[in-house]
């Protein structure tokens, strides 16, 4: 899922997905569904996310019928106002969570088309925050003036009461952490690293880690969709804020309005299978770079001609040369660049094409000067580390729902250790530490309330779901799985690379979003955009 400031840009909306390689893979839910028996590590669930009752329940009536009181935001524009929900939807008199929402009305002119809910997606990626950097100003002018632009932080994130972890200190460590452990020694201070990271969250945030799956926040969505008025809820999300538009669709069918999908999830797959797809499209993605590199001057990674593979393998010894001496960045907190903390550079990159140039310059300066501020950077801008060592809770955040959302892709080292030949012939270069990432989840505090299941919404109005040929995070065969599942999907294909589609420059994918938000149309059947 991030100006172009960063490779995951605000602009294009496509936090991530995979936090980097100390956080779990993306996830899904079934929470609220029917009961679901385990699936196996590569297969596709066969449960279907089953709808809830289209009237509200009495206990929550006070919730639906709460008063929006809007105040400034201190962003000229924009107002904010704080809603509640219930913190455990089956004991809604048992607490609450509350809600940060933030609007800018319709501009006009032109008759106003009610709220277009937006999520850049991670999870942990703040709606808010998307909406009043970017969404709220850069989305097209014609869909600001007839819609009200509205973000909600999901429970759990950002300024909704945010999850909360190690500090910064130790969040530097943690970050640093050889994600690539080359003996029993190191595979232990791994493991430790993650059940320090574990232990933390649950002592911080103990009542509220149980409740941040994707089915909540997508119950939570309801509610604010009816104190503002709307009678549907419609919705732009990106990455993983496509598995919460389709959760949404999933319960609420029949308020499903236009809803648009871009770098879609495929909420069937268990996390193994998920966590394997994902470290193939970084794979496709680092393979377009490569080819790019290499038609540049500046390449430090090979000349013309320079086979794809060979590339690659220029990068990994890299990467092995700083996992046993990193080197320095200049770093006020004296960090010096690891192979966990340049491999996590790198991916960033992969977002988004119009980040290679930088991630050139970055390598050529590591590689041929030692001095690593350049993929540091990079590696910042991926954690949302700012330069006074502070983090934001996007990686507390991704964690507490990817862990809660999916049973752990594997429960012990040596279950990583018999995954690692899959994951490395999926990508040679990222397979290693992403195969390892996976272990994670295994020590988080709370147990799993999601499995995989199928979304169908049927009833639903017509649903964009849009994918990327070459997307890194989200590889398009899940745009394809989503599409097929959800009974009134059409398929809006963009052949390119980067995260998400929306708003990167293809006026071709941006005129058939436009149209279907401003008019209803959807595009075409099997439309496909360059």
């Amino acid at each position: 899922m991030h100006t172009r400031r960063s490779s995951r840009s605000l602009r294009t909306g496509g936090i991530l997905l995979t936090a980097a390689l100390l956080v779990s893979a993306c996830s899904a839910s079934a929470s609220t569904g029917p009961s679901t028996s385990a699936t196996s590590a590569t297969a596709a669930a066969e449960v279907t996310l089953a709808a809830l009752p289209e009237a509200t329940p009495a206990a929550l009536a006070p919730y639906y019928g709460q008063t929006a009181r809007w105040r400034s935001c201190g962003v000229p524009g924009f107002q904010c106002a704080t809603l509640k929900a219930p913190l455990d939807y089956a004991k809604p008199g048992a607490g609450d969570v509350r809600l940060a929402v933030s609007r800018k009305k319709a501009t006009g002119p032109g008759k106003r088309l009610g709220s277009l809910f937006v999520n850049p997606g991670g999870p942990g990626g703040s709606a808010v925050g998307y909406l009043q950097a970017y969404a709220g100003i850069g989305y097209p002018a014609a869909v600001r003036a007839r819609y009200d632009m509205v973000a909600v932080d999901p429970r759990g994130v950002a300024r909704s009461e945010p999850v909360e972890c190690l500090d910064g200190r130790k969040m530097d460590t943690y970050t640093q952490t050889d994600t690539t452990p080359d003996d029993a020694h190191e595979t232990t201070e791994l493991v430790d690293a993650y059940k320090e990271f574990a232990e933390a969250c649950g002592a911080h945030s103990p009542g509220l880690l149980r409740h941040v799956s994707t089915v909540e926040t997508a119950r939570d969505m309801d509610i604010v969709r009816a104190v503002l008025g709307d009678r549907k809820l419609n919705y732009v999300g990106a990455s993983y804020g496509t598995f919460l538009g389709a959760t949404y669709a999933g319960l609420f069918p029949g308020r499903a309005g236009r809803l648009v999908l871009d770098g879609a999830m495929d909420p069937s797959l268990p996390a193994r299978r998920m966590n394997l797809d994902q470290t193939a499209g970084f794979e496709t993605a680092f393979q377009s770079f490569a080819n790019d590199c290499v038609q540049q001057p500046d390449c430090p990674l090979g000349g013309k001609g320079t086979p794809t593979a060979e590339v690659g393998r220029h990068l990994k010894a890299f990467f092995r040369k700083l996992d046993a001496h990193p080197i320095p960045t200049g770093d006020a907190d004296g960090r010096r660049l690891g192979e966990a903390l340049a491999t996590t550079g790198v991916i960033a990159a992969m977002y988004d094409e119009s980040s290679w140039a930088q991630l050139r310059e970055a390598l050529t300066s590591a590689m041929k000067d030692k001095d690593g501020a350049g993929l540091l950077m990079l590696s910042d801008s991926y954690y949302e580390r700012d330069a006074g060592g502070r983090y934001s809770n996007l990686m507390p955040a991704n964690a507490a729902v990817n862990c809660l959302d999916l049973p752990p892709a594997y429960g012990s080292p040596e279950e990583v250790e018999r995954a690692l030949p899959s994951f490395e012939k999926a990508s040679p270069v990222f397979g290693e530490g992403l195969a390892w990432a996976s272990l994670s989840c295994a020590y988080w505090p709370v147990r799993a309330t999601g499995e995989p299941h199928r979304i169908e919404a049927r009833g639903a109005a017509p649903i964009v779901v849009v994918g990327t040929t070459r997307d890194p995070a989200t590889p398009y065969r899940w745009a394809r799985a989503l599409a097929a599942q959800l009974a009134s999907a059409r398929l809006l294909t963009y052949e390119g690379d980067g995260h998400t589609a929306y708003g990167r420059g293809s006026t071709c994918i941006d005129s058939a979003i436009d149209t279907y938000l401003l008019r209803g149309t959807p595009p075409a059947e099997g439309k496909r955009c360059s």
